[in-house]
């Protein structure tokens, strides 16, 4: 877990730095950099998407898994709960910020596969890499969102902590073809993140978040049957 304590105190360094610059940028600044992100994050998840969808060996899974976690995650009401959690916080646009930091953070080659490499191989360098890459991401986030990002990396610490229990007692169903499916669909949830914050349309992203957990139901099922 060492490697994933390192991910989440740069998260926390960036927020803080970035945190500090936010006071001496201007709205208009604040703006673009807003843009930024949103530009990035739609890069990042068409990228996912691009790179993983042909590898897929389940071609409909990131369909039903859609479906079936947007479904799940309407009913509980994700996003709403979430904003509200926020809004004690901060009257910003902060949950916007926080959802997409989660997600960028969250969804990715490198945070998936880091912990099962850390846990079965004692190898850290994807960790490393993904540390540097998210203080640099936490810094231009904070800078628009404010202090507030930092919180992204307690979910981080309980994503990556998932992965590296689940590579240390299940490591049969940490393949290649899961890492697939679970990228295809963090993409897609990146993606949607990211036209949200350009304005181009609202849309629910955390509460499709369900949706990431049917690949490992799917798999796990047609292992014992």
């Amino acid at each position: 877990m060492i490697g994933t304590i390192f991910n989440c105190l740069t998260i926390i360094v960036g927020s803080l730095i970035g945190s500090f610059l936010k006071k001496g940028i201007k709205e208009r600044y604040q703006e673009i950099l807003m843009q930024a992100m949103g530009f990035a994050a739609v890069a990042l998840g068409i990228n996912a998407i691009v790179q993983y969808m042909p590898k897929s060996d389940f071609p409909v899974l990131f369909i039903v898994s859609l479906a079936i976690g947007g479904l799940i995650g309407e009913m509980i009401d994700i996003e709403t709960q979430f904003n509200k959690l926020v809004g004690r916080f901060s009257k910003s646009d902060l949950a916007k910020g926080l959802s997409t930091a989660i997600l960028l953070f969250c969804i990715g080659t490198l945070s998936i596969l880091g912990p099962i490499n850390s846990a079965l191989h004692g190898d850290y360098t994807y960790l490393f890499t993904n540390a540097i890459l998210d203080f640099v991401t936490s810094i231009v986030l904070a800078s628009t969102f404010g202090i507030g990002i930092a919180f992204a990396a307690v979910v981080l610490f309980v994503w990556q902590g998932s992965f590296y229990l689940l590579a240390i007692y299940l490591n049969d169903f940490m393949s290649a073809h899961l890492l697939t499916e679970i990228s295809i669909i963090g993409g897609i949830l990146i993606l949607a993140s990211g036209l949200s914050i350009l304005g181009i349309k609202s849309f629910k992203s955390l509460n499709m978040l369900p949706a990431l957990l049917v690949p490992p139901l799917f798999f796990i099922i047609t292992h014992f049957f």
